[in-house]
């Protein structure tokens, strides 16, 4: 018998144990043997939950019991669930999170401290929520060499976008729908300004690249600047925003990571990915383009990834089983500013000003425009610092990549 702890007992901890006590003979078939929910932490009281007499408010209980095998961390942040899970794993306990932030931030770190212990130390459910990509990308596609991985990693804000594609909401009108139905929270900056989407991409290139990528190193944009303008603009060129993780294998060994919103061509699978879904496309040199499609959030889907890393452990016990990288450092990653691409460009200027600026670029129109204004999408490839010295001079209202 294999015994779990959880910590945190919120919107994903809870369905962890459901997860866990609702499908318990499906999962000992699966695992080999019976996994028992021991502990639940939480410093709050559930006295009417089914799972009361499990409850603990001390750490140390879980640290010192020696029946415990797999703590499940579901606490969140970087600070004292980076405390419980070291301690976990000194004290030679697997450990299974959800937690983006603490493995895109100290990932390097704990994976060696399991590696040195003998554990296990698994975070499936930390990019895409139920979407299965950590397991695949260092498993399935083991045989190739990672090109590219890009992708729309946040269900809040594709739920956003979608909602002024598709209803013609504000930025601020959508937003607050999303709150309103559960999918963003009452502060979301970390979905909107894109930091969730540089944790997950960096998770995503620490495993396909082999060194520790850090979310200081990645350049991050949110949507928080997307106007119904730039929704129609992109509309009349046969494209949608959306806004996408992107990392890049460059042949000097460097990564170019980095998050903003994109066009991307109502052609491409991306541009069909809508609410509150997630997908994630990886490029490898034998298998070319795969994707990977599905609820990037949510309580079950996300216990349902949590709880097939505690399936893996348990069927691997004794065995460690501990993804690993090497270390980063300031030559690790280059940021964008060798990236070339083409760019939507929409300014306070005339059609043949634009022309002028960038010639060959196609003209874009939209509904209602009101005063002097126009957008345009570049024609051949320009780094960020070369669009910047054409556009200098004019009132710029946004500029976006345009996925290639």
């Amino acid at each position: 018998m294999v015994n779990v702890a959880i910590l945190g007992f919120g919107t994903v901890g809870s369905g962890v144990a459901e997860v866990l006590t609702g499908h318990e003979s499906s999962i000992e078939r699966k695992a080999g043997g019976l996994i028992r929910l021991k502990y639940i932490l939480d410093v709050r009281d559930f006295p009417d939950s089914p799972f009361a007499d499990r409850f603990v408010k001390d750490f140390s209980v879980i640290e010192k019991d020696p029946e415990v095998d797999i703590v499940v961390e579901t606490i969140g942040g970087a600070s004292i669930a980076l405390d419980f899970t070291r301690r976990a794993l000194e004290a030679g306990k697997s450990v299974v999170t959800s937690n983006k932030e603490l493995v895109a931030t100290r990932g390097y770190e704990l994976t060696q401290l399991a590696r040195e212990k003998g554990v296990c130390y698994l975070f499936e459910a930390s990019v895409g929520g139920g979407i299965p990509i950590i397991r695949p990308l260092s498993q399935c596609l083991a045989a190739n060499e990672i090109l590219e991985i890009y992708g729309i990693l946040n269900g809040t804000t594709n739920y956003i976008l979608t909602r002024m594609i598709r209803a013609g909401l504000t930025f601020d009108a959508a937003l607050k729908e999303a709150q309103d139905n559960g999918y963003a929270e009452r502060d979301p900056s970390a979905d909107v300004e894109g930091h969730d989407a540089c944790r997950k991409i960096c998770i995503l290139a620490d495993i396909a690249f082999g060194r520790h990528i850090s979310p200081d190193q990645v350049p991050t944009q949110g949507i928080t600047r997307v106007t119904l303008a730039d929704v129609d603009y992109a509309e009349s060129a046969g494209k949608k925003i959306k806004l996408l993780g992107r990392a890049i294998h460059r042949a000097d060994g460097r990564v170019c990571a980095y998050v903003a919103p994109h066009l991307v061509d109502q052609s491409d699978p991306l541009a069909g990915v809508e609410d509150v879904f997630n997908a994630i496309s990886v490029r490898g040199d034998a298998i070319g383009d795969v994707m990977f499609y599905g609820r990037g959030a949510g309580k079950l889907p996300t216990a349902s990834a949590v709880v097939a890393d505690v399936i893996d452990v348990a069927r691997n016990m004794g065995r460690r089983k501990a993804l690993s990288w090497e270390p980063g450092g300031a030559d690790a990653a280059c940021g964008t500013g060798e990236l070339s691409s083409c760019w939507y460009v929409r300014a306070a200027a005339t059609a043949d000003e634009l022309r002028t600026r960038f010639p060959g670029c196609k003209l874009l129109a939209r509904r209602e425009s009101g005063g002097v204004e126009s957008a345009c999408i570049t024609e051949g490839g320009l780094t960020q610092a070369q669009l910047e010295e054409k556009l200098a001079g004019l009132s710029v209202s946004n500029t976006l990549r345009v996925l290639d």
